[in-house]
C-alpha cells in the first residue's frame, strides 16, 4: 500500500511544495504516519482524502517552521527541481519564458491554493472529497477552489496572460510536473472541472476583500451582514497620551472616515484566551494595515509616520473607556454590558470552538455594516500573523517584566484589621502562559487560599481544608492580561459575568483608571494602571473596610526562593464552581469559608 501510495503522493505533494527535496521528506513522513495510524481509517472509501490531510497536515507544521527560522522562501526557489520526466516531455513544444511564468505564477499560490488546484484539475475528485481532505464544508472547498483559480487568474495577469488563459496555466504546470512523459501525455483539464457552481462564484464575488480572502483560504467560511454601533477606540492617541508611544499629531486629513477590522484569534485548548489585531485604512482604500496586533508573544503597536513597530507593554482598550466587547459574548454577559453602559454594542455571535476560533468583523464604509467570518477549523496560529514591510524599526518600549513576559508579585493588605499577605505569578502574554502559568497563595487573617491553576483550595482558621473550587477562581477579578484582554476590561467583564454593578472613570492627572463594583452592601474599587495594563489596588468598604494592594517585581533575580508555587493535587472533581469575582466579595464578607 505504501509503494502504491508513494508516486500518487510524490506528485501531488511536489505540485504544492515546488521542492523536489521537501516533497521527498513529506511523502516519506506522511507514508510512516499511514502505517502509524491506518488502524483508525473507517472509510476505505476515502483513503485518497484521508491520505492527502496527513500530507497537509506534515506540509503546515514544515511551513510553521519554516517561517519561525526564516528560511529561504519558496518564491525565490529556482526551477531546478522540476523533475525531469516533465522537462523532457515539454522540451521545444514551450518557450522557456511562459514557463517562466506559469511556475512563478503557482509558486505564489498559498500552499492551500495550490492543494485544492491540484485535487480538483489532476485527480478530478470531487468537491465532497476535498473538502473531506481539506476539514471543511463542501461549500467551503468550492469557495476554496473558486479563490484558488482567482489567485492565479491574477498572479497570470500580472505577467501579461489574459484571463483566458487559467486553463492553459493549469495544463502547462500539470505537464511541467508530471513525473514521466507518459504521464504528461494524460494531463487535461475541461472548462466542467473548474466550474464550481453560481452559488459558491456569486459568494466569493461578494466577500472579495483582502483579509476575508486570507480567511477563506484557510477552510470552512460563513459570511454574514449584521448592525452595529461599536466605539471608534482611537488607540493610536491613547498609547501617544498614556506614555506607550511616541507618535506625531494625527492630522485632520487622518480624520478622514476609516475603515476599521478586528480580529478575534482563540487559540485551541486557550482556557478563554484571545488574541486580537486591529486593520485600519481609509475607507476608499483597497486594502487595510495592521496598527495594533495582540498575539501570543507580545503587543504591537504599528506607527505608520515614524515606519516603526513599538513593543509595548499594554493591551488595547477603548479610548472612552467603554468595556471591550467579543465576538464571543453570550446574550446575558453583552445585556449585562449595555444596561451598565447605557448603550448596545451589538456584534453577531459567534460560538467558541474546542478546536480553535478565528473571528473577523469588518466595518462598511456607511459605519453600519460589519462582515462577521468565522473559521472553524483554524489548524495554526500563523493565519493569524501579519507582516509589516520590511524596513520597519523595531522598537522596544516594554519595561523589564513585561520584556520577560511573566514577574512575580507580591500582596499586601488589610481587611477589618487582619493582615493580608500573598504571593503569586502573573504571565503577560500567552505563549508565557504556558511555561509559567498564574498560580497565587493569599493569607487573610487566619484564612488561606491556595490557586494552582488546576485546583484552588480554601483553609479554614484552624488549617482544615474548607472546600475546593475550579482552578483559576482566585484570578477572577483581578489582572490577566495572558488572557487576551486590558485588566481595566478583565474586572469589568468578570462583575458583569456575575451581574454585579460597576462604574468606571479616568482618574485626573493620572494614566489610571477607577472601577468600583457594587455587591449589596459592598463595594470594591479598583485602581488600574492603564499603562502598565495591572491592577494595583482594590479598596474595599461598607459591611466590611479594606484594602490590598499588589507589587509586581520587575527584577526576579535571586526571589525564587520567596515565590514557591502550590503543588495541589487534584483528587476528583472540585466541589465548587468557580464563584468568579464573588470570592472577593465573600473574603471581605468573611463568608469564603462557607461557600
Amino acid at each position: 500500500m505504501a509503494e502504491a501510495a508513494r508516486e500518487r503522493l510524490r506528485t501531488d505533494v511536489y505540485r504544492l511544495t515546488l521542492e523536489h527535496n521537501l516533497a521527498q521528506e513529506i511523502v516519506q513522513e506522511t507514508l510512516v504516519e499511514m502505517l502509524k495510524i491506518l488502524g483508525n481509517l473507517r472509510e476505505p472509501d476515502k483513503f485518497w482524502p484521508w491520505l492527502y490531510k496527513i500530507a497537509l497536515n506534515k506540509l503546515r507544521l514544515h511551513h510553521r517552521t519554516r517561517r519561525r527560522h526564516n528560511t529561504v522562501p519558496l518564491s525565490s526557489l529556482p526551477d531546478a527541481n522540476l523533475p525531469s520526466g516533465g522537462q523532457e516531455a515539454m522540451a521545444g513544444a514551450i518557450s522557456h519564458e511562459l514557463k517562466q511564468i506559469v511556475l512563478s505564477a503557482m509558486r505564489q499560490l498559498k500552499p492551500r491554493h495550490r492543494a485544492v488546484l491540484t485535487m480538483r484539475c489532476y485527480r478530478e475528485m470531487e468537491y465532497s472529497l476535498i473538502a473531506n481532505a481539506m476539514g471543511c464544508s463542501e461549500f467551503a472547498a468550492k469557495m476554496l477552489f473558486y479563490r484558488a483559480k482567482l489567485a492565479l487568474k491574477k498572479q497570470l495577469a500580472r505577467n501579461g496572460l489574459h484571463k483566458g488563459s487559467l486553463l492553459m496555466a493549469l495544463v502547462l504546470f500539470g505537464k511541467l510536473t508530471a513525473p514521466s512523459e507518459a504521464a504528461a501525455a494524460q494531463i487535461s483539464v475541461t472548462a466542467a472541472t473548474v466550474n464550481v457552481g453560481v452559488a459558491a462564484t456569486l459568494t466569493g464575488i461578494a466577500t472579495s476583500k483582502p483579509a476575508v480572502v486570507s480567511v477563506a483560504a484557510a477552510g470552512m467560511l460563513a459570511v454574514s451582514s449584521v448592525m452595529v454601533t461599536e466605539p471608534q477606540p482611537d488607540l493610536i492617541r491613547d498609547a501617544a497620551r498614556m506614555g506607550m508611544v511616541e507618535t506625531k499629531q494625527i492630522s485632520a486629513a487622518q480624520t478622514i472616515k476609516e475603515t476599521e477590522e478586528y480580529w478575534h484569534y482563540y487559540p485551541p485548548r486557550g482556557n478563554g484566551a484571545v488574541m486580537m489585531r486591529l486593520m485600519k485604512g481609509r475607507a476608499s482604500a483597497r486594502s487595510l494595515a495592521c496598527q495594533f496586533l495582540q498575539d501570543e508573544q507580545a503587543n504591537y503597536h504599528f506607527d505608520g509616520h515614524a515606519n516603526a513597530i513599538y513593543l509595548i507593554n499594554a493591551r488595547a482598550w477603548h479610548s472612552d473607556l467603554s468595556v471591550w466587547q467579543l465576538p464571543t459574548d453570550n446574550r446575558r454577559l453583552r445585556e449585562f454590558i449595555w444596561k451598565v453602559e447605557g448603550k448596545r454594542q451589538e456584534l453577531e455571535y459567534t460560538p467558541r470552538a474546542r478546536d480553535g476560533l478565528l473571528v473577523v468583523t469588518r466595518e462598511s464604509q456607511d459605519g453600519a455594516n460589519m462582515w462577521t467570518t468565522r473559521h472553524l477549523n483554524v489548524l495554526d496560529e500563523e493565519y493569524f500573523k501579519y507582516n509589516w514591510s520590511a524596513g520597519a524599526q523595531l522598537v522596544d518600549v516594554r519595561d523589564a517584566m513585561h520584556r520577560r513576559g511573566w514577574t512575580y508579585f507580591e500582596i499586601t493588605g488589610q481587611i477589618d484589621g487582619q493582615q493580608v499577605t500573598g504571593t503569586g505569578t502573573l504571565p503577560f502574554v500567552f505563549a508565557a502562559s504556558l511555561s509559567r502559568p498564574a498560580w497565587i497563595k493569599l493569607q487573610a487573617g487566619e484564612l488561606r487560599l491556595e490557586d494552582s491553576g488546576r485546583e484552588a483550595r480554601v483553609y479554614d482558621a484552624k488549617g482544615r481544608l474548607s472546600t475546593t473550587y475550579e482552578g483559576g477562581s482566585f484570578f477572577q477579578g483581578l489582572s490577566r492580561p495572558w488572557a487576551g484582554l486590558h485588566s481595566v476590561d478583565t474586572v469589568r467583564r468578570d462583575a458583569a459575568a456575575k451581574q454585579v454593578w460597576f462604574e468606571t472613570k479616568h482618574l485626573p492627572e493620572s494614566k489610571r483608571a477607577e472601577v468600583v463594583l457594587t455587591k449589596g452592601q459592598t463595594k470594591l474599587a479598583y485602581t488600574i494602571d492603564l499603562a502598565s495594563d495591572l491592577v494595583e489596588k482594590i479598596e474595599f468598604s461598607g459591611s466590611s473596610e479594606g484594602w490590598i494592594q499588589f507589587h509586581y517585581l520587575q527584577n526576579i533575580a535571586g526571589k525564587a526562593g520567596k515565590f514557591v508555587e502550590p503543588k495541589l493535587r487534584v483528587y476528583g472533581r472540585p466541589e465548587q464552581r468557580s464563584p468568579g469575582i464573588l470570592w472577593l466579595v465573600n473574603l471581605v464578607e468573611g463568608g469564603l469559608a462557607r461557600n
